[in-house]
């Protein structure tokens, strides 16, 4: 009988064309293997960028490890338990020629793997790893390009506030007066400081001057009365010896916030400043009107015209008499927006013009419908909380360093019903997104009388909210960091004994564990 070819001596172990072949199929298997994708997941990585702040000597690349001292310090700060639900996504953004849409619906989930459960006391080394939500944004500037040279601002304030850890305004200041990177970007600020020292004078000063803020401190007198101390503001801008190369003198309160510097300018531009100019914007709420009258509120900022400061500074004295104070209290003190309306109708021919993307914001309670809402603030007020609300717009305009500034606050929905309100909050709808877009939800109140209707003639008629409904539920910004290759890290909070996110009549809890949510914001 024949042998078979498979007995032959090609395949006996000590052959050299069994060995060959053996070598040959250990080697296919090898790096086959080496093709199947790992049993632990691998950081996602996105592809190497330019960093338009940076030169582009950085990339930016998906980092999916978990810090701990960084979770601790979070745990530390905001009194979140041992174990949390975290998730972390990128956004990679793609500036486009498009304009800022009041929502961008986004065809991909926000966390298609929901929240990783972690112990801050033992977290593992990694989080769930996801490509990059991919999202387009206007093709909007940032604050290092911005020349504001045409800005003079004026404050008044105490070195007690400047100083205070929970309301110092410094670090706010510093994001409008500057570019971002220690540099004034030309607007100059005159700023006085009430019963202030020598001492105190001389250490704001260096301060803020080393912050990169172009900035004249002066003191002023409590024994003036509030009202007269604001009207001068006016004169003291005029009178500063920059006023020539300035087109506008602006006067705000200390906690008055403005986000965007080159949209501030760019509506500025449409008025001609060698007329008289007397630009603002009234209350939100009609009772404020109806009680101090159609005038700009000072909270919100108000812009002169360099001729029509000269008036109003030739006039200071005949505005300001013992008398003229009197006429400037409606039964709740002297004010000075009041004093300054009066002097400028009874002495030229000048009246408001409105500039509605100015925020006074007179109101109280939970302010996330207005910073939800879609809108594009030119400025912002009343933020310091007290009887006031309480939001953290510096940290939420930090975003704008990397995707520009209409960035801030705009609006993502994603397709499984979070919304982001980019530098505010994430908010989840897990029974849909059911309502008007398009409506500010009436989550706050106004002061001290809420009739209902006291907002809609600034803010629109409101929809109904979705507190204690279990309809909703919101992660809220806390910080925000611009990192070392140009993108932006936000964090938000959502704490599971929040009375909002309650339902029924029980008050049960939508949430067990507290929840920690950081989206990266990366370029394309």
């Amino acid at each position: 009988m024949g042998s078979s070819m498979a007995t032959g001596n090609r395949l006996k172990p000590r052959a050299p064309f069994t060995r060959a072949l053996f070598l040959t199929v250990f080697c296919l298997v090898l790096f086959i293997y080496t093709l199947r994708p790992s049993s632990i997941e691998r950081p996602a990585q996105v592809q190497p960028q330019r960093n338009p702040m940076l030169n582009g000597s950085h990339v930016h690349m998906s980092d999916c490890t978990i810090n701990k001292s960084q979770l601790e310090d979070l745990q530390d700060r905001y009194e979140l338990g041992d174990e949390i639900e975290f998730a972390r996504r990128y956004v990679r953004f793609h500036r486009q020629d498009i304009d800022r849409k009041p929502m961008t619906k986004i065809d991909m989930d926000l966390f298609p793997r929901g929240f990783d459960e972690i112990d801050i006391r033992n977290p593992p080394r990694r989080t769930t790893c996801l490509k990059p939500l991919e999202v387009p944004v206007p093709r909007s500037r940032t604050p290092n390009t911005v020349d504001a040279s045409d800005l003079l601002f004026g404050i008044s304030t105490t070195y007690s506030r400047l100083t205070d850890e929970e309301i110092s305004p410094i670090k706010e200041w510093a994001h409008w007066l500057t570019d971002g990177n220690g540099k004034s970007n030309g607007a100059g600020l005159v700023l006085r400081l009430i019963d202030a020292t020598v001492e105190e004078l001389e250490e704001t000063q260096a301060k803020m001057t080393d912050m990169g803020i172009d900035v004249k401190v002066y003191p002023t007198d409590s024994s003036i009365e509030m009202a007269k101390r604001y009207l001068s503001l006016l004169p003291a801008l005029y009178n500063d010896t920059s006023r020539e190369s300035r087109k506008f003198l602006v006067m705000c309160d200390d906690d008055t916030f403005y986000p965007s510097m080159h949209n501030l300018l760019d509506r500025l531009s449409q008025y001609d400043y060698r007329t008289d100019l007397y630009i603002g914007t009234l209350s939100e709420d009609v009772n404020n009107i109806q009680r101090h009258g159609s005038q700009a509120f000072g909270g919100a900022g108000v812009f002169f015209s360099i001729p029509l400061a000269e008036k109003v500074a030739d006039k200071f004295d005949q505005c300001s008499t013992a008398e003229k104070i009197e006429e400037a209290n409606t039964g709740w003190g002297p004010q000075g927006d009041i004093l300054l309306r009066k002097c400028i109708h009874e002495h030229t021919e000048t009246t408001l013009t409105l500039l509605r993307e100015l925020h006074q914001l007179d109101i109280q309670g939970d302010p996330a419908g207005f910073y939800e809402g879609g809108l594009s603030p030119l400025s912002l007020h009343h933020f310091k909380g007290g009887m006031w609300h309480k939001a953290r717009p510096y940290e939420g305009a930090q975003v704008i360093h990397a995707c520009g500034e209409d960035c801030f606050l705009q609006r993502f929905q994603t397709a499984d019903d979070f919304i982001i309100s980019n530098g505010f909050s994430i908010a989840y709808y897990p029974k849909g997104i059911d309502f008007n877009i398009h409506q500010i939800e009436k989550t706050f109140t106004a002061a001290p009388d809420d009739y209902g209707w006291n907002l809609d003639f600034m803010l629109g008629p409101q929809r109904k909210n979705l507190l204690w409904t279990g309809r909703k539920v919101a992660w809220e910004l806390m910080e925000a960091q611009v990192q070392k290759d140009g993108s932006v890290k936000q964090t938000y909070i959502r704490k599971t004994d929040d009375y909002r996110w309650t339902y029924g009549e029980g008050g049960n809890r939508m949430f067990e564990k507290d929840g920690v949510l950081e989206l990266v914001w990366i370029s394309s």
